[in-house]
């Protein structure tokens, strides 16, 4: 059974780069067929999503957001990072690394860490 685990910096100041990375355990990037993704969600609101990497190394963004979003992997390591540039106190959230597939949907979630900009 795949496990993801979110880590990274729980503060990180206005203007500057935010940088998470998801470990999987249990799973591949080349032989599994699946959206590894991020998304966040922000106090008192719902879940947003950022992105996703494809097994073939592809990635998808959310267009609100892709001018300051990238999203990678280590195949070696068997894990997928996420960085969002210029950070404001608005991406302040939890965020959450997850596993999505198409006829499953999203079925395989981390516990989240949260992320907080500072002024």
């Amino acid at each position: 059974q795949v496990q993801l685990q979110e880590s990274g910096p729980g503060l990180v100041k206005s203007s500057q780069t935010l940088s998470l990375t998801c470990t999987i355990s249990g799973g591949s990037f080349t032989t599994d067929y699946y959206y590894w993704s991020w998304i966040r969600q922000p106090p008192g609101k719902g879940l947003e999503w950022l992105g996703a990497i494809y097994n073939d190394g592809s990635t998808y963004y959310s267009p609100s957001l892709k001018s300051h979003t990238s999203i990678s992997r280590d195949t070696s390591k068997t894990q997928f990072s996420l960085q969002l540039t210029s950070v404001t106190p608005e991406d302040t959230a939890v965020y959450y690394c997850a596993r999505y597939d198409w006829s499953r949907g999203y079925d395989s979630w981390g516990q989240g860490t949260q992320v907080t900009v500072s002024s």
